[in-house]
C-alpha cells in the first residue's frame, strides 16, 4: 500500500511540476500547432453572419455575430504571433480564451433560440476539444486547469438555464424533464477528459525521460545532450558565464568485462558514473554517450575544469571498484579532452569535435591524462 501511495504521490508531483527544457520545447511546438488550427477554424467561421442573415435572424444578432467572428479571428492571429516564442503563461491564456469563447457561443444559443439543440450540442463538444488539446502543450497542470475552468463555466451556465425555466438548450433533457441528468453527465465527461489529457501528458513525460536517459547508469544520453545544449548556450550567453565541454573515456575498461563478466562491468560503470557525478555543481551536466564515453558540461573556464578533472582522476584511483569481498579491486583511470565555449566552438558539434580531437591526443600519449589544448 505504501509503495502504491508513493507511486501515486510521485506521479502527482511530476505531473504538477513545471515542464523541463525538453517538454517546454515540445509544448511550444504544440502551442503553435493549436494556434494554427484555431486560426483555421476562425477563418472557416467567417461566413456564419451571412448564414444567419439567410436564416432570418434580426439585424442585431447579425451584427453581434459579425463582431464576435472578427474578434475571434483577431485574437486567433494574436495567439499565433505570440506562439512563435515560448511563454509560460501563453497556454493558460489561450486555453482560457478558447473555453470562454465556447461558453459565449453556448450562451448566445440559449438566449437566441433555447430549442437549438443540434447547434448547441456541436458547440459544447468544443469544450472537449479544448481540454484534449492541452495535452499537446506538455504541461501536466494545464489539462487540470482547463478542465476545472470548463466545468465551472458550464455549471454556471446550466444553473442559469435552470433558473430561467426554459428547455435545456445545450443538449436533450434528462429523464426528469429538467435536463439535470444530461448536465451532470456532461460535467462528468469534462472531468474525465481533463484526467485523460493529464495522463497523456504524464505518458509523454515518461517517454521523454526514457528516450533521453541511459538505461544502465540513469544518466542523460546523447539525444538529451543535443537537445539541452542550445538552452545551455543561451543561458551562458545571457549571464556571461564560462562553459567547458569535457569528452571523457575510461581507459582499458574492456578488461573488466573480460576478467569479471558483463554484469560486473555494468556495476563498475555505474560506480564510475556515480563518482564522476560527485564533482558536479548546480546546473552542470554529465551524460553517457556510448560505451565508456561520457560528456561533462562544466560552468567554469578550461583551466578550472582541468583542475577539477585532475582531482577526479585521483579520486577514481583512490576509490577503486570492488566487485565482491575477497576479489581484486579495479582502479580506473580516464583520458579526457576539453573544449571551451565559445573559443573552441560556438555550437555542440564544434565543441564535441574539438574535445574528441584532444581526447585522441590523450589516448595516443598513453591515457590517464587530460588535454586542454591542441598540440
Amino acid at each position: 500500500m505504501r509503495a502504491s501511495e508513493g507511486g501515486i504521490r510521485d506521479t502527482l508531483q511530476r505531473l504538477l511540476a513545471p515542464p523541463d527544457e525538453v517538454m517546454r520545447e515540445l509544448g511550444g511546438r504544440g502551442e503553435r500547432l493549436v494556434a494554427r488550427a484555431r486560426l483555421l477554424l476562425c477563418v472557416l467561421a467567417l461566413p456564419l453572419p451571412l448564414l444567419a442573415a439567410a436564416s432570418g435572424w434580426g439585424m442585431g444578432w447579425i451584427f453581434a455575430s459579425l463582431a464576435a467572428i472578427v474578434l475571434a479571428n483577431s485574437m486567433a492571429l494574436l495567439w499565433l504571433v505570440l506562439a512563435r516564442s515560448w511563454r509560460p503563461w501563453l497556454p493558460y491564456a489561450t486555453s482560457a480564451w478558447d473555453i470562454a469563447l465556447v461558453t459565449a457561443v453556448l450562451t448566445a444559443f440559449a438566449l437566441r433560440d433555447p430549442g437549438a439543440v443540434p447547434g448547441a450540442m456541436a458547440t459544447w463538444s468544443f469544450y472537449l476539444v479544448v481540454v484534449w488539446t492541452t495535452a499537446l502543450r506538455g504541461d501536466g497542470r494545464l489539462p487540470l486547469f482547463a478542465g476545472a475552468l470548463a466545468t465551472a463555466l458550464y455549471a454556471a451556465l446550466a444553473m442559469l438555464q435552470a433558473h430561467r425555466s426554459v428547455p435545456d438548450a445545450l443538449l436533450a433533457a434528462g429523464t426528469d424533464g429538467t435536463g439535470t441528468g444530461s448536465e451532470a453527465l456532461r460535467l462528468l465527461l469534462l472531468a474525465v477528459a481533463a484526467v485523460l489529457a493529464a495522463i497523456v501528458v504524464r505518458r509523454m513525460q515518461t517517454l521523454v525521460e526514457v528516450s533521453g536517459h541511459d538505461g544502465l547508469t540513469g544518466l542523460p544520453n546523447r539525444s538529451w545532450l543535443l537537445q539541452r545544449m542550445p538552452h545551455v548556450f543561451a543561458s551562458a550567453r545571457n549571464s556571461g558565464a564560462s562553459l567547458t565541454l569535457v569528452l571523457l573515456d575510461i581507459d582499458r575498461f574492456k578488461r573488466v568485462n573480460d576478467e569479471a563478466g558483463p554484469q560486473v562491468g555494468d556495476r563498475a560503470l555505474r560506480h564510475v558514473a556515480s563518482t564522476m557525478s560527485g564533482i558536479l555543481v548546480e546546473n552542470e551536466s554529465l551524460a553517457r554517450i556510448g560505451g565508456q564515453e561520457f560528456v561533462m558540461v562544466l560552468h567554469c573556464p578550461a583551466g578550472s575544469a582541468w583542475e577539477r578533472l585532475d582531482r577526479l582522476r585521483r579520486t577514481l584511483v583512490e576509490h577503486p571498484f570492488l566487485p565482491e569481498r575477497g576479489q581484486d579491486a579495479f582502479a580506473f583511470t580516464f583520458s579526457a579532452g576539453l573544449a571551451a565555449w565559445p573559443q573552441d566552438g560556438s555550437n555542440t558539434s564544434g565543441l564535441l569535435g574539438c574535445a574528441d580531437r584532444r581526447l585522441k591526443c590523450a589516448k595516443a600519449a598513453g591515457g590517464n591524462r587530460i588535454v586542454a589544448r591542441d598540440p
